[in-house]
């Protein structure tokens, strides 16, 4: 196959699967593998049931997949025949030794450094997709000049940009394609074969080209500009109730500036997902890496509102149902992070549903996508925890609902209904603020929905 046709990604998640398979679709002339040290992901990969649920995933695997979009987990036989290879495998944050609660945890990636240098051959571009701290390209780099063999190996940086849920669209018609190199000959020619994959579909302008540490950053500032914007919105959700304000129209009112704009000023529990907390404290603690202490508080306080936003609706609850939920059947509609995913890393319904377990209530978790993840979350409590896949029955005898997903199935339910099987007096929390609060008022519920006045009989 000739030069810049064979692709290799090596790490088959949330973002190596999609991204994968939207380039196989859109550049057949390319041959696309995926690979992965888990046998299992492979297999499911290979299979009729994908690991990750994405919409409009599906039909992209099977229409391309065994055309040119292969999956294997012979990860040095992919090196080896590979021209370009983007390193997708995770970055956690550390959880021992300096940095950790903090710092990206770079093993794996190291060892995804190591294991191309000792299998690559000739000349190849290697593309970051991981989230990376800035400057980990230069490390990369380093590892590469180890080199004892006939290997040309350059370094390219091309972040993520997805939403879960969204996925499929976002790479399909992206804000933003962002790609950064050294600003060397050999640095700009590995970044213009990036461009071209890219350039099959998406609009030249929207294809930035930059140095590598600006795209490396840009990354990590992307996804705290936005968590941002959360954990402010967030912040007034509080004083809008203690105020009697409306949440929704004060979101509405500060949208409609056009230096504003509407996105992320959506009230609610909390933010999830496995990008935000941990980028912003692996910015943290680049910022204090650097000594500039007061940019790393004021990155930190961003997750201590989210924090704070969780535990503030735990409180809530328990405060409005009398001070006590011990025995008590409280019904969670939704686990994962955001609607239309089965992600749930770092999902609010796992603090929620820890805390009124160690208030003693007796949990049931319903979910159309996330319980075999809400499972594993809450593996630990499974005695004081009801796993229900129908809500209906997951609210029968409740004393009340949580609304921790914004699935547009909790919108349709039949209220009435449910309100006749649970224990009265009935509460409804509305994590998400998705329902109709005076309707529900209505019905008999007590509601207490995000930054809203509470409805209380």
């Amino acid at each position: 196959m000739s030069a810049g046709k064979n692709i290799l990604c090596i790490g088959a998640g949330y973002v190596g699967g999609p991204t994968m398979t939207v380039i196989a679709a859109k550049c057949p002339e390319y041959r696309v593998t995926v690979v992965d040290i888990d046998k299992n992901k492979i297999e499911a990969w290979n299979s009729d049931r994908l690991p990750i649920y994405e919409p409009g995933l599906d039909e992209l695997v099977h229409r391309t997949r065994n055309k040119n979009l292969y999956f294997s987990s012979d990860i040095e036989k992919g090196i080896r025949e590979a021209d370009i290879i983007f390193v997708s495998v995770n970055t956690p944050t550390k959880t021992f030794g300096q940095g950790a609660g903090m710092a990206a945890d770079l093993q794996y990636w190291e060892k995804t450094a190591r294991q191309i240098l000792a299998n690559a051959e000739g000349r190849k571009v290697i593309v970051e997709k991981s989230t990376l701290p800035v400057r980990t390209a230069a490390a990369m780099k380093r590892i590469f000049n180890g080199k004892t063999h006939d290997a040309s190996l350059e370094v390219v940086s091309n972040p993520e940009f997805l939403a879960e849920g969204t996925a499929i669209r976002d790479l399909e018609k992206p804000d933003r394609v962002l790609i950064g190199s050294r600003e060397t000959a050999e640095g700009i020619r590995a970044r213009e074969e990036i461009v071209a994959i890219y350039a099959h579909w998406v609009p030249r302008e929207k294809i930035i080209e930059s140095n590598v540490w600006s795209s490396e950053l840009s990354k990590l500032a992307s996804n705290a500009f936005l968590a941002q914007r959360i954990s402010s919105i967030n912040s007034f959700s509080a004083l809008c109730e203690a105020t009697e304000a409306d949440i929704d129209q004060v979101a509405y009112a500060i949208g409609t500036d056009s230096r504003i704009g509407p996105d992320f000023l959506k009230a609610s529990v909390g933010f999830g997902g496995s990008c935000f907390r941990k980028d912003i404290l692996n910015l943290v603690y680049i910022c204090q890496g650097y000594g500039l202490d007061a940019v790393a508080d004021y990155w930190r306080s961003v997750v201590e509102m989210n924090e704070w936003q969780e535990q503030r609706f735990v409180r809530n609850m328990l405060s409005s149902l009398f001070n006590t939920v011990a025995g008590k059947r409280i019904a969670l509609f939704g686990f994962a992070f955001k609607a239309n995913t089965g992600d749930t890393r770092e999902s609010p319904a796992i603090y929620v549903a820890r805390g009124l377990l160690e208030e003693r209530a007796h949990v049931v978790i319903s979910d159309p996508k996330a319980l075999e993840n809400a499972r594993k979350d809450l593996e630990d409590e499974s005695e004081n925890v009801t796993f229900e896949t129908d809500p209906y029955k997951a609210a029968e005898g409740a004393h009340a609902i949580a609304i921790l997903t914004e699935w547009d199935l909790y919108k349709d339910l039949d209220y009435e209904k449910i309100f006749q099987t649970m224990v009265h007096p009935a509460f409804i929390f509305d994590g998400r603020n998705i329902l109709d609060h005076r309707k529900l008022f209505s019905l008999g519920y007590n509601v207490f929905g995000i930054g809203k006045p509470f409805l209380k009989h």
